[in-house]
């Protein structure tokens, strides 16, 4: 016990608690109830990493030369296996040695990044309903987030238009997120030219997470922010092995882009962590060298849930759209309910986890978020159990 009070930093005394550790909390306190839980709350696959990966961490884990402290920009091989696989991918050609940057995950490069270039009282234009570490990050930095709300009417895209000239004056960075956690909404082309050029008009730093780039249904790929002409003059990509390969536990990531915005986070990284354990680096060599077939089979299984949940969804009368991409459905919540009641309603009458929509920003009212991250024989269960709600 402490000899005394112990007083946190007031970054920390207005932090909202992480929404997923909060529903974690409330998983755990239905357990111990006795209910039989279908958790369709956190987004985390229930599909192993393929095997190729595994055994490469191994042979790599017993190599001595992987025991000492990595490079703070990681392996020239990692970063090299990153440029191969955006060039066959996306088409878009990176320098290694300065256009990729690899990350403990792309949560860790995420929430660092506004370190590198955002002073008190600067503003960031943010997305929501959105990842929750967006604003998170940028009240860390000092920042203030000014919210790009992702409606209906505007297809969940933020609308640039709407956004104030004496705000997007003084931006100093935005992120960006698609295909989107929490909608599925995948912006298209056309979208990011609009966006390259709004950043340039304004001089924004552009921050696109496309952590779920590869998870995307009936054969139509996202594409990449670089893809558009002027994106590398403007901006940074993240991405993860986290959803791509069933690697979330694993914790590897990588930036691409503009390399003097890669550089101001480096110099936040290399005084912060001491990089990525070299054997999971050359584990996500192979897995980014590998074909086709590793994430093949990972999108069928994910369309075929899909296929299962938003139907039976959809006949129970919710309203709700088929997603494109990432293993989120969007879900309207029925009149007479907040996000937060139906959140607990299903919990409580159903035994179904969901995420109330408001926890990723307040234009998030109103919807919940479902995942497709266990088997389809529970999803359908899960439809049958809501039925019974009498919903």
């Amino acid at each position: 016990m402490s000899g005394f009070p112990i007083e946190y930093a007031s970054r920390i005394k207005t932090l909202p608690p992480y929404l997923f550790a909060a529903i974690d909390e409330m998983k755990k306190k239905a357990i111990a109830r006795g209910v039989d839980i279908i958790n369709l709350g956190i987004g985390d696959p229930d599909l192993p990493t393929p095997a190729p990966i595994i055994e490469r961490l191994k042979q790599a884990a017993a190599d001595p030369k992987n025991h000492q402290y990595p490079s703070y920009e990681g392996l020239l091989s990692f970063r090299q296996a990153v440029a191969g696989w955006y060039k066959r991918r996306f088409g878009v050609a990176l320098d290694p040695a300065s256009e990729v940057l690899t990350l403990i995950g792309s949560k860790e490069g995420i929430g660092h990044v506004p370190l590198a270039f955002i002073n008190p009282g600067d503003i960031v234009l943010v997305p929501s309903p959105g990842y929750p570490v967006y604003p998170v990050a940028t009240g860390f930095a000092g920042g203030v987030s000014h919210i790009m709300p992702l409606l209906k009417k505007n297809g969940f895209l933020p609308d640039l238009d709407a956004i104030p000239r004496d705000v997007a004056k003084k931006a100093k960075l935005m992120f960006l997120n698609s295909p989107n956690n929490p909608t599925s909404v995948v912006a298209s082309k056309d979208y990011f030219k609009r966006v390259v050029a709004f950043a340039l008009e304004h001089r924004i730093i552009v921050c696109h997470d496309a952590a779920y780039s590869e998870i995307y249904y009936d054969g139509k790929r996202p594409a990449s922010f670089l893809e558009v002409e002027g994106a590398k003059e403007v901006g940074i990509e993240f991405h993860s092995l986290s959803k791509t390969f069933n690697m979330t536990g694993w914790r590897i990531g990588f930036a691409v882009g503009n390399q003097h915005i890669l550089n101001g986070l480096l110099k936040i990284k290399s005084n912060l962590d001491s990089g990525t354990f070299q054997a999971i680096q050359e584990a996500g060599i192979t897995a980014l060298e590998s074909d086709e077939s590793l994430t093949d089979g990972l999108r069928k299984t994910y369309q075929e849930r899909r296929n299962v949940l938003v139907p039976g969804l959809q006949k129970l009368g919710l309203e709700v759209d088929l997603p494109p991409a990432a293993f989120y459905v969007w879900v309207a919540v029925p009149k007479g309910y907040t996000s937060a009641s139906f959140t607990a309603h299903m919990l409580e009458k159903a035994g179904i986890v969901t995420t109330p929509g408001n926890g990723f920003g307040k234009p998030g009212e109103g919807y919940v978020r479902m995942t497709v991250t266990t088997t389809k024989e529970r999803l359908a269960e899960a439809v049958e159990r809501i039925r019974k709600t009498g919903l």
